[in-house]
């Protein structure tokens, strides 16, 4: 049983519907496997392990239920434009994939743009990760928030709610700024244009926040209010903090080859001073804000995916209408 939650949840009082994992690839149905293991592999991302089993198991029940919830949607807008007496607005359905640092949310995003992609409709599924919205590096320096990347101050909050809000508006031509994980930086003058997808997905921490201890600075509109789903991927900390020493220690050793890479200020480091930067580096920064702002969310999500040691999903938990 998952850390937060207690035994008694799975009961009329419970926000949700609690599913063993077995219970939840049970709620396949006739989805299809259109993944190959070739496939699959160009989709994990770094140290993350998924197995095709995996896919079967959790992610096409995940992605018929999403099917249904995208039909019910598009019935529910035609309804109201019929009552409106107006004409019904093409609008992207939108999805906010939520968790830690390291969590393996990108791996979850790109899994469900490929399944979705291959419904029989085969809707276009474009990503938007909110790190596209983090203020420069150059901003943060000057501000001293650079040791608080992440946290909900050094996003652009109020350029994310205008590009949802085009979104949801139906307006045809999105663009969003480009962040390079290469350089962990802002691309300055490049934009990504996402034009008006069928679905979008957007990835970040600090999707599900509606309020801080400053309110008066609050936006009006919530990042939270534009979503049609919410999933939260949740695992233990000391399991997070594992997966995230692990792909710190491999992007180091990658940047003996790659001069250019943000990690190259660590290879002189050796193996017992890397694991000791990556402990600081996850109990002052991302493990704080995964207790301060990321984690104190996780109930509001429709959807909760909680990973074992070995990333693999146990549990899923559905949020009731």
């Amino acid at each position: 049983m998952p850390k937060g939650f207690s035994e008694g949840e799975n009961n009329h009082l419970s926000l949700y519907r609690i599913f063993t994992r077995e219970q939840w690839a049970q709620r396949r149905g006739s989805t299809p496997l259109t993944l190959s293991e070739e496939r699959l592999e160009s989709l994990r991302s770094l140290n993350e392990r998924v197995s095709l089993l995996e896919v079967e198991q959790i992610y096409l029940p995940l992605s018929r239920l999403l099917q249904l919830y995208f039909g019910a949607v598009e019935k529910l807008h035609a309804t109201t434009a019929t009552f409106l007496g107006a004409t019904s607005a093409r609008v992207p359905y939108l999805i906010g994939i939520v968790g830690s640092v390291a969590v393996g949310k990108s791996t979850t995003a790109h899994l469900l743009q490929a399944l979705l992609s291959d419904w029989p409709t085969h809707p276009r599924v474009e990503i938007v990760p909110t790190d596209a919205f983090l203020f420069s590096n150059a901003y943060l320096d000057k501000r001293g928030l650079e040791n608080r990347k992440g946290f909900p101050e050094t996003y652009d909050v109020h350029n994310l709610i205008h590009f949802l809000s085009d979104v949801k508006s139906g307006i045809p031509e999105t663009t969003t700024p480009v962040y390079s994980h290469h350089i962990y930086d802002i691309l300055p003058d490049q934009v990504r244009e996402i034009g008006q997808p069928d679905i979008l997905i957007v990835e970040g921490l600090n999707l599900l926040q509606v309020g801080g201890s400053r309110p008066r600075k609050q936006p009006r509109l919530f990042v939270s209010d534009f979503f049609d789903m919410t999933i939260y991927v949740d695992a233990e900390e000391a399991d997070i903090e594992h997966w995230f020493t692990e792909r710190f220690i491999v992007l180091r050793e990658a940047a003996f080859h790659d001069p250019s890479s943000f990690y190259t200020r660590f290879i002189n480091l050796n193996e017992e001073e890397s694991l000791q930067l990556a402990h600081y580096v996850w109990q002052e920064i991302n493990g704080r804000n995964l207790h301060e702002n990321i984690l104190p969310t996780r109930e509001r999500a429709h959807l909760i995916l909680h990973k074992g040691r070995d990333h693999s999903v146990q549990e899923v938990r559905l949020r009731k209408l």
